[in-house]
């Protein structure tokens, strides 16, 4: 029942597409038969369209209680969730603020000085060269010196 009043709309939707353009060309000048029956047939294409964006919108308008219903069960859950949080920061400030008495007591009480002893640096690991040395040391430069001043 529904296609059939589609259709109707359709139709009814076409021959007024027609008719105006056909208005409009009446104005310009003679058309043709191949002129009227590419209008009739563009008219058809046009109407199909929007009778397709029309079913669309109405849809859409019908919808909404959906929508409505799944934005409420979304807000319900987002609701109990902030509460359930609320309670553990409510818990979490009480707890916090009786640690806050717990410490002022036991600050209250004198604490005995702690002695540092220091540390004694770790020993250092002995050095290897990678390559032993087969060369004889030379002699150091001071040697030379003294003796070009004798």
């Amino acid at each position: 029942m529904a296609n059939k009043t589609a259709k109707t709309k359709q139709k009814s939707l076409a021959a007024d597409i027609v008719s105006s353009i056909e208005a409009k060309l009446a104005d310009a000048g003679e058309a043709t038969k191949k002129m009227k029956k590419s209008i009739e047939k563009s008219a058809d294409k046009l109407a199909k369209k929007l009778a397709k964006l029309i079913d669309k919108n109405e849809k859409k308008k019908k919808e909404p209680t959906k929508n409505a219903e799944k934005k409420a069960k979304k807000d319900l859950a987002k609701a109990k969730k902030n509460a359930e949080k609320a309670a553990k920061n409510a818990k979490r400030a009480a707890n916090k603020i009786a640690d806050t008495a717990a410490d002022a007591v036991v600050a209250a009480a004198p604490k005995p000085a702690r002695t540092y002893r220091k540390q004694a640096p770790a020993p250092k690991p002995a050095t290897t060269s990678r390559r032993a040395s087969t060369k004889p040391a030379s002699t150091p430069a001071s040697t030379e010196l003294s003796a070009d001043n004798e």
